[in-house]
């Protein structure tokens, strides 16, 4: 079980569920919807995530055909992102849990986009 909240704490959510998949996405709609170098997120099955407080202050915005990214409309909070082509799945943003994530995340995707600024060892591509 996780739980997470966004910045200002209006949002919160659990996961019943188990987390994997982990990356670092360093594609340029990640940058910036974190406003850093990259986002990180792991995915959970839709039937494990639930709101638990403050749904009303969830807003979506479609970043690209077929996919949705969720925040917090009061602080901005990336929460969530969500493909039309993987109903069953949605990757939750790492830094939103309050819960640990234990698990070193070692993936590195959409490198070929990555901020110039940002060095990646060359052993995590």
């Amino acid at each position: 079980m996780y739980a997470g909240s966004c910045l200002c704490g209006k949002v919160k959510y659990v996961i019943s569920g188990e987390l994997d998949d982990a990356s670092h996405c360093h594609c340029t709609m990640c940058q910036k919807a974190h406003g850093a170098a990259f986002g990180s997120y792991a995915n959970t099955a839709r039937s494990a995530f639930r709101f638990t407080e403050g749904w009303e202050y969830v807003a979506s915005y479609a970043s690209s055909p077929k996919v949705q990214r969720t925040f917090c409309s009061v602080c901005g909070s990336t929460l969530q992102w969500m493909a039309d082509y993987k109903s069953d799945v949605l990757s939750i943003a790492l830094g939103t849990l309050d819960t640990p994530y234990r698990t070193p995340v070692r993936k590195h995707i959409y490198v070929d986009t990555k901020a110039p600024w940002n060095d990646l060892p060359s052993d995590d591509t």
